[in-house]
């Protein structure tokens, strides 16, 4: 990054990552700020191949608010009044949704650690990430209905994919909150905790878990099941042959089952930091 972020601390210990929403007084709400320094963050940490598990966190009462309501009537100009400001709009978006898709391909697998309200643009957000814990009090809330609009950068996409239609449907209909034992019920939280300091801990053992195996198999594993997630079982067998055909090793494998029988960390070669064609030469 050629800047330091304003609305993020980014930590690196052991090959996990951990970014941390800063912006507590304002609850954390996302502004273009925001979403330009969460796209160079990850853009970061995809390329470096340093960081193997990546950890999201917050600070303060909320995890997110979601979009800051002033955006609309300032940086972020909606013109409804003509078939190019509509047309506009369109492009505004896919820009907007193409952040958060960062997170879902991301290289390493991501896992979110939510306290109190995930609201608006932050379910969007944390439907987009592998793994979510969550405090007792930390409740979801698809919030763009309640102030007249559609949900537009994934909650609509992704969240049918992790709890059931029909609750989705209620909650996008009435942008009812969504409390952490029920999330924990339907699936789309994976363990609660009493506190955010034991749900940060958590989430940061489970990210060491992760860092401690084969970068390269954490890799392969996270394009299978995102790839089954959206094609047929016998289009991902297919997948996942040529994905095993093209990354298997008989040293990981010979390394880990050693590590396991010598009950210490196996050590493997890190992701291969990414050039940009246009960067090369």
């Amino acid at each position: 990054m050629n800047t330091t972020p304003t609305c993020f601390s980014l930590s690196i210990t052991h090959h996990v990552a951990h970014l941390v929403l800063n912006r507590p007084e304002a609850m954390n709400t996302m502004h273009p700020t925001f979403w330009r320094e969460l796209d160079e963050v990850l853009a970061a940490l995809n390329k470096s191949g340093e960081a193997r598990a990546l950890v999201v966190s917050s600070t303060g009462k909320h995890f997110s608010a979601g979009m800051a309501l002033e955006t609309f009537g300032g940086a972020i100009t909606m013109d409804d009044q003509s078939p190019e400001g509509r047309a506009a709009i369109f492009d505004l978006l896919t820009d907007m949704q193409a952040t958060f898709t960062r997170i879902e391909s991301l290289r390493i697998p991501v896992i979110m650690a939510i306290q109190g309200g995930c609201i608006g643009g932050a379910v969007d957000m944390v439907t987009a990430a592998c793994v979510r814990y969550a405090t007792a009090d930390a409740f979801f809330c698809i919030q763009e209905i309640n102030i007249g609009m559609v949900a537009d950068v994934g909650t609509l996409q992704r969240l049918p994919k992790l709890i059931p239609l029909g609750v989705v449907k209620e909650l996008a209909y009435t942008g009812r909150r969504l409390s952490a034992q029920k999330a924990l019920g339907y699936g789309l939280v994976n363990e609660v905790f009493d506190t955010p300091e034991a749900m940060v801990a958590a989430a940061l053992q489970c990210a060491q878990e992760i860092a401690s195996k084969p970068p390269v198999a954490i890799w392969g594993t996270k394009q299978a099941v995102n790839y089954a997630r959206d094609h047929s079982v016998e289009d991902s067998l297919r997948q996942m042959g040529w994905l095993q055909g093209t990354i298997w090793s008989n040293r990981h494998v010979m390394e880990s089952v050693t590590a396991m029988k010598q009950k210490r960390t196996g050590e493997f070669p890190a992701l291969t930091p990414l050039v940009r064609f246009s960067e090369q030469g």
